[in-house]
C-alpha cells in the first residue's frame, strides 16, 4: 500500500472514530442538557415572583423543590379560561404559571417570546392578582449584542419592571414599553407604563416593546378575569382546578 493510500485510509478511519465519539457524547449528554434547560426555566419563573434571591446559589434540587411547592403550570384558552393543559390539545391553550400561597393565587406568570435585533428573546413576566401590576420580569435567552442590547439580561434593567402598570387611567391595555432614555423624563401619565431604555440599543427596545404588547394582548382575557376577581383556584391539592366563579360574573 502506498504512502498516499495509507494517509487516506488513516484520515477516513479517524473521521469515522471521531464521528462516533461525538455522537456518543451528544447522546450521553442529552439528558443532562435537558435537565439543565428545565432547571434554568424554573429558576427564571421563580425569579419573577421573588422566590429565590439573585445573590444566592441554588442547587438543582433546591430549585426543583421551591418550584414544586409554589408553582403550578396550567393552560389558558383564548377566552381566558384556565384549564388543565392535559385535558385540552396543546395547540388550543397557552401556558400560564400560577404562584399560590396559603390557598390563594398571588401572581400569574406569562412566557414572553419577542423578536430581537439578532434573534428571539425569551423570558417571563409575572403579574399580580389584580391583573394589571407587574410583579417581576426576567430574560433567560437572547442573541442581542453584549454591552448594548444584551443589557436586557442585567438585573438593573429587569428590576425596572416591578410595579409598572399594563393599563392606563381609563383601564385600557397599553402594555409595558421601553423608553428612549429615562422613563422618569416622560410625561407623568406615561411613566407607570415605561421602563428605562438602554443606551445604544434603541432597536432592541422597540422589538421587546412590540413583543410584550403582543403577549399581554393574547393573555388579556385571563387578565380581565383576574381584575374582576372572577377566578377561584386550588392548586396544591390532589385534584387541582381553576375556573371562573359563575357567581361573580355579573
Amino acid at each position: 500500500m502506498s504512502d498516499m493510500m495509507k494517509t487516506i485510509v488513516f484520515a477516513v478511519v479517524m473521521c469515522v472514530v471521531c464521528g462516533l465519539l461525538l455522537t456518543a457524547a451528544a447522546t450521553g449528554l442529552q439528558d443532562i442538557q435537558e435537565r439543565n434547560v428545565e432547571n434554568d426555566r424554573r429558576k427564571n419563573i421563580l425569579k419573577t415572583v421573588d422566590l429565590i434571591s439573585p445573590e444566592k446559589q441554588y442547587s438543582p434540587q433546591e430549585i426543583e423543590q421551591i418550584y414544586k411547592d409554589n408553582i403550578v403550570q396550567y393552560g389558558v384558552t383564548e377566552t381566558g379560561v384556565i384549564v388543565d393543559p392535559a385535558a385540552i390539545p396543546k395547540e388550543r391553550v397557552m401556558p400560564i404559571y400560577l404562584y399560590e400561597k396559603n390557598g390563594k393565587i398571588q401572581d400569574y406568570i406569562l412566557p414572553i417570546e419577542s423578536q430581537g435585533l439578532w434573534g428571539k428573546i425569551y423570558g417571563y413576566m409575572a403579574l399580580e392578582d389584580d391583573g394589571s401590576t407587574v410583579a417581576g420580569f426576567t430574560i433567560y435567552q437572547h442573541s442581542e449584542t453584549p454591552g448594548l442590547g444584551g443589557e436586557i439580561e442585567k438585573r438593573w434593567f429587569q428590576d425596572n419592571f416591578a410595579g409598572k402598570k399594563i393599563l392606563d387611567r381609563d383601564g385600557q391595555l397599553v402594555s409595558i414599553k421601553i423608553a428612549k432614555g429615562e422613563a422618569e423624563k416622560l410625561p407623568e401619565p406615561k411613566q407607570p407604563h415605561y421602563v428605562d431604555g438602554i443606551s445604544g440599543a434603541t432597536l432592541t427596545g422597540q422589538y421587546l416593546t412590540e413583543g410584550l404588547k403582543k403577549t399581554l394582548s393574547e393573555y388579556e382575557p385571563v387578565s380581565v378575569a383576574f381584575r374582576k376577581n372572577r377566578l377561584r383556584c386550588r392548586i396544591q391539592t390532589e385534584e387541582p382546578w381553576c375556573e371562573e366563579d359563575a357567581a361573580d360574573t355579573n
